[in-house]
């Protein structure tokens, strides 16, 4: 058959350890044999990281406002013991969180159903998909240690000098204080995000906080959600068939465990960690869930949810042959074959992307998996693929169907 010929490049931002190798395996495998595929090819695997101070990282997510689709292999943010192995001269930050921040975008994550791997919850018969705001709270917080009694304060001078202060606590004795922050931009840009993307997949979304605790904090959070939703996506939401409601933090667990799912629970910052790992558990695995980052302009990144899987990547060096799961990844390719085709209106490209797709699933559930999942599924008489004979399994199907 005649490759499927792409007009815009994608931005393709490479990796770190065995999710680099499985990387050039569905690329060689599963998608150049099939397409003319054009990318504009950044190298995030942490030694070119290193070469050029980071430069790279910025440079991808700049390439990816340009081109508005990009797709991101795994890749290793380092502590100290990476910086010793690869001989860093600095800690360089997470790329998700540098690429986050200048796309000022919203992190979308979502399980890939398979029959044999049933969800933890019996009701759940739909992906549930989790919305994290990924700026501010905790993991901007300023915290200290109160060693002895006395008065802790917020102070807040504003520009002209005025000062504002509230007491925190009267201490009579040690305690610990955090100062938390956000803006209302980036809460803006959070709720754009979300009605954008509920949007796109004609689905439901929830949104939930603490007010009632929370009466500044977290009424912010919800006051600016309503106040864009009613101004510029009710008659959207209304026309598309789809329903925006807030709700209660802890109500919205209690309804998300008695749902079928089919929906999408955005999250402030901490409370979508938490979740993200409670759904991706409950649904299977990590290695089974989609990952999106959009921007209020419409920006997409596509990724796996999990990391580099660097034991994997230690066993792979010494030449010991792997059974690592690729599906997430492979979906993360489909995720920004099939926008790109949206986009710049390729109705072969989109085919494309749902066949390999449904290809990968079908191989799962034919019995043919890699060892994480067989030691999971309900299904009998599997195979157990290594990395490689997974991706050519997966291979047979799509060719079957093309």
């Amino acid at each position: 058959m005649e490759k499927i010929k792409m007009t815009t490049p994608l931005v393709e931002m490479d990796g770190d350890e065995m999710t680099r190798i499985l990387w050039k395996m569905i690329k060689d495998e599963l998608l150049i044999p099939f397409i003319d595929l054009k990318t504009e090819y950044y190298d995030l695997g942490l030694e070119y990281r290193e070469q050029t101070k980071d430069q790279v990282t910025i440079d991808s997510a700049l390439a990816t406002k340009k081109y508005g689709v990009a797709v991101k292999c795994a890749t290793i943010t380092p502590n100290a013991a990476r910086v010793k192995e690869y001989n860093l001269t600095e800690m360089w930050k997470s790329p998700n969180g540098t690429i986050r921040a200048i796309l000022d975008g919203t992190v979308f994550r979502a399980p890939i159903l398979v029959k044999g791997l049933d969800p933890y919850v019996p009701t759940w018969k739909k992906p549930i998909t989790i919305a994290r705001h990924a700026y501010g709270d905790v993991y901007r917080g300023v915290e200290m240690k109160i060693p002895t009694a006395g008065k802790a304060e917020l102070v807040f001078t504003d520009k002209d000098g005025n000062v504002s202060r509230e007491t925190i606590h009267e201490f009579d004795g040690p305690g610990i204080i955090q100062g938390m922050h956000n803006l209302d931009s980036s809460i803006e840009s959070f709720a754009r995000s979300c009605f954008n993307f509920a949007l796109d997949t004609k689905q439901d979304l929830w949104f939930a906080t603490k007010d009632t605790i929370s009466k500044k904090y977290d009424h912010n959070f919800k006051d600016i959600f309503q106040e864009i939703f009613d101004a510029e996506y009710k008659e959207k939401f209304d026309a598309a068939g789809i329903e925006y409601f807030y709700t209660l933090i802890d109500d919205a667990v209690a309804r998300v465990i008695r749902s079928e799912g089919g929906y999408i629970w955005a999250c402030k910052n901490y409370d979508g960690d938490v979740m993200s790992d409670m759904i991706a558990t409950a649904y299977g695995s990590l290695a089974m869930m989609t990952s999106v980052l959009v921007s209020p302009e419409g920006n997409y990144e596509y990724e796996a949810a999990h990391g580099t899987v660097q034991r994997h990547y230690y066993k792979h060096l010494k030449g010991e042959t792997t059974s690592t799961n690729s599906v997430a990844t492979i979906f993360a390719w489909t995720g920004a074959l099939n926008k790109r085709g949206e986009l710049d209106n390729i109705p072969a490209l989109c085919d494309f992307a749902k066949k390999l797709e449904k290809a990968t699933i079908d191989t799962i559930e034919s019995g043919h998996m890699t060892k994480d999942l067989a030691l999971m599924t309900s299904l009998e008489n599997v195979t157990t693929e290594n990395s490689e004979s997974f991706i050519k399994e997966i291979r047979k199907n799509l060719e079957a169907m093309l």
